[in-house]
């Protein structure tokens, strides 16, 4: 790519350019990995002493690869680059990125933030606090882990909770949208309710009272074996031996190994895939939550049918 056509554009740093290692680049005779660029911009993401360093060089053309995403995007994707490799950020560098991500991406938890800035996750809650005016208000999170989770449960359950009072046909996507719920929170709750429950399980009730300790009542749910649970389908012969069960056990065997297997190789993604991928990862986990969300609401129908009284199709 002709440098001439490149932009300074997305770095963190708050001085600029350091000349001094740009220089040291320079004479370096190892070959310097190419470049990351906004492709609708031609802005540097990552690499501008690189950049800098051809010029003194007397190049003409370097090496980029492009990233092809919204300017919010690049920006995060430049911070995380400069967290990672080459010259360090300063703290002060890392902390105002912080102050940045945060106006952009309000609905990222301070972990997710921290883990892309190279900050501890309290410092990312303490710039949060005196940004307060400036960042955008948000009832949700979106954590590290691609989920994403109300900011007060309490609110949350008790409007699900309203919401199926009010309108009792509601689907269960229906309640977790209007209400800002997840698909399991909203399940849980139109449960307690048809129990003759309380909506707010016992840790939730603390919440109501204050916040002292009720973090240490939480406890983590626990994922199902994928692989025991893949296991047991291959022992059903109705799956075994019929080719729609081969073709569906097929089918679910390659989308667990395949996240598994993108597990064990995210050192190896390169800086400006971690974005795409990452959305990537949470459309598919969408889709996997709408299709539990169809399955639970056939266990309950047939779960009906078999009542006494019930009416089932045969």
């Amino acid at each position: 790519m002709p440098i001439s056509l490149l932009q300074p554009g997305y770095t963190p740093r708050l001085a600029g350019e350091d000349l001094v290692h740009a220089a040291a680049l320079a004479d370096c005779e190892a070959d310097l990995p190419p470049i990351l660029v906004h492709r609708p911009t031609m802005k540097v993401i990552d690499g501008m002493h690189r950049l800098r360093a051809a010029q003194l060089r007397g190049r003409t053309e370097i090496e980029v690869r492009f990233f092809r995403g919204p300017e919010e995007a690049a920006f995060v994707l430049a911070v995380q680059a400069n967290t990672t490799h080459g010259l360090p950020l300063s703290l002060s560098d890392r902390e105002a990125a912080a102050g940045r991500i945060l106006r952009s991406h309000p609905h990222w938890s301070d972990r997710a933030i921290a883990s892309a800035t190279g900050l501890a996750a309290r410092t990312v809650s303490a710039i949060r606090s005196r940004l307060d005016e400036s960042v955008p208000q948000v009832t949700m999170r979106l954590g590290r882990d691609g989920r994403v989770r109300p900011l007060n449960a309490v609110e949350g359950r008790l409007r699900a909770h309203a919401l199926i009072q009010q309108h009792p046909q509601a689907t269960l996507r229906e309640i977790a949208k209007a209400s800002g719920v997840s698909l399991g929170t909203a399940r849980d709750v139109r449960q307690r309710v048809r129990q003759g429950m309380d909506p707010l399980p016992g840790r939730h009730q603390q919440d109501q009272r204050g916040p002292a300790k009720r973090a240490a009542a939480a406890r983590p749910e626990q994922s199902p074996d994928c692989s025991a649970v893949l296991q047991n389908l291959r022992k059903d012969p109705s799956l075994r031996f019929t080719d729609s069960g081969r073709s569906l056990l097929r089918l679910l065997d390659s989308g667990v190994s395949a996240v598994r297997d993108c597990r064990d190789a995210i050192d190896a993604i390169p800086p400006h895939a971690l974005y795409h991928i990452m959305e990537l990862a949470r459309g598919a986990a969408a889709e996997w939550l709408d299709l539990a969300e169809r399955l639970h609401e056939r266990t309950e129908a047939a779960r009906r049918d078999d009542r006494p009284g019930g009416v089932r199709a045969d």
